[in-house]
């Protein structure tokens, strides 16, 4: 086994790798995606479309890589395993768990908060509009406490949602990135903050919602625009989108935005009310759900499920949306930046140090245990 030094030095590589892939591209074998990038500077409004840009520390406040080698060196390992195990008996969970990462460190940061339920009467943030639709608990749960049973109170459940989301999206086809560990769960959860003021994007959200809570948390359009990319692994319930197929913005027809083709597909699915427990997906190939640009390939042709995706082609995020839909080149692009984004999501805010606590089970903080 590795030493932490040692295991220190991999993660720097690790970092180093992910962060200068771009810079390492040769201007001699400049790939589509950098040329379609130079097609949009003149609409970048002063913005350079550069391959550089602004990433956060990678070593916030007491976080460290192989934070466990001492006290639970197997517990990365442990988690994914689990995580492999769960995704093979429901395929699903890959993206039940991303969304519900992002959903936690958007609210008072990678805490572990939205895995809380209500103590004491007191709502949670599992209680919240946006996150009532949240999925992948039961999954967390068996995580934790197969980590539990080999070894006891260490592992938080911060870090066990942050390196299973991780996993999931390698499982599904996604680029891998260095996690940072140390985290600690908080003790309490925060209804309010997740309820109100538009910190967590409702799925029937605005572009400029979106946009506008992503940027409060650090993030530039183009790291959000990469971010919801996430997207082409998910599964959208009709309920979020049937105003856009019969009665949209009161017009008594479906969002012109919208493909015809798509809104006749949505349709069939979803039912004329939109109540079916019917579910839609950016599809790679058939039915095949999978990690990867399709996603934006789909945005293009009008084919966006939900409002604020489609909204992405309408404004300035137009030119990430072309970058990343231009074949192999805007795929590369497109993965590096979406690890660099989401290194930056598992930083936020995190609690370290005598800050919170280890709790026993995910879902009650350790005085309920």
């Amino acid at each position: 086994m590795l030493g932490p030094l040692a295991r220190g030095a991999l993660f720097f590589l690790a970092v180093s790798i992910v962060l200068c892939t771009g810079v390492l591209r040769s201007d001699a074998t400049r790939s589509a995606a950098v040329v379609s990038l130079d097609d949009y500077e003149e609409d970048s409004g002063g913005d350079s479309p550069s391959f550089s840009f602004t990433f956060p520390e990678t070593r916030p406040r007491g976080l460290v890589f192989g934070f466990y080698d001492e006290t639970c060196p197997d517990a990365e390992e442990i988690v994914s395993s689990t995580v492999r195990r769960l995704y093979h008996a429901d395929s699903n969970v890959a993206a039940a768990l991303v969304r519900l990462f992002f959903h936690d460190c958007f609210i008072h940061g990678c805490d572990a908060s939205v895995l809380l339920d209500r103590v004491g009467g007191r709502r949670s943030e599992r209680d919240a509009g946006p996150n009532q639709s949240l999925r992948g608990f039961s999954a967390i749960e068996a995580i934790k406490q197969t980590v539990e049973a080999a070894c006891p109170g260490t592992v938080s459940c911060a870090d066990i949602l942050a390196l299973a989301a991780r996993d999931s999206l390698v499982l599904v086809g996604g680029p891998t990135y260095p996690v940072l560990t140390g985290r600690r769960d908080s003790d309490g959860s925060f209804y309010y903050e997740a309820a109100g003021g538009g910190n967590i994007p409702a799925p029937n959200a605005t572009y400029a919602m979106t946009l506008d809570a992503f940027a409060r948390r650090g993030f530039t359009e183009r790291e959000t625009v990469a971010l919801l990319g996430a997207h082409s692994i998910g599964k959208v319930r009709c309920r979020f989108f049937t105003d856009r197929i019969y009665n949209f913005a009161g017009t008594g027809a479906p969002d012109d935005s919208i493909d015809p083709d798509m809104v006749g597909e949505m349709r069939a699915a979803c039912g004329r009310d939109g109540g079916a427990p019917m579910e839609m997906g950016y599809y790679r190939q058939g039915r095949e759900v999978g990690f990867g640009t399709h996603y934006y390939a789909e945005l293009l042709e009008g084919r966006g499920i939900l409002r604020a995706d489609q909204q992405l082609t309408a404004g300035s995020t137009v030119r990430w949306v072309r970058v990343y839909a231009s074949g192999s080149g805007g795929e590369e692009v497109f993965r590096e930046d979406f690890a660099h984004a989401m290194v930056k999501l598992s930083a936020i805010a995190p609690l370290t140090g005598s800050d919170g606590q280890v709790r026993i089970s995910c879902s009650k903080p350790v005085e309920e245990n």
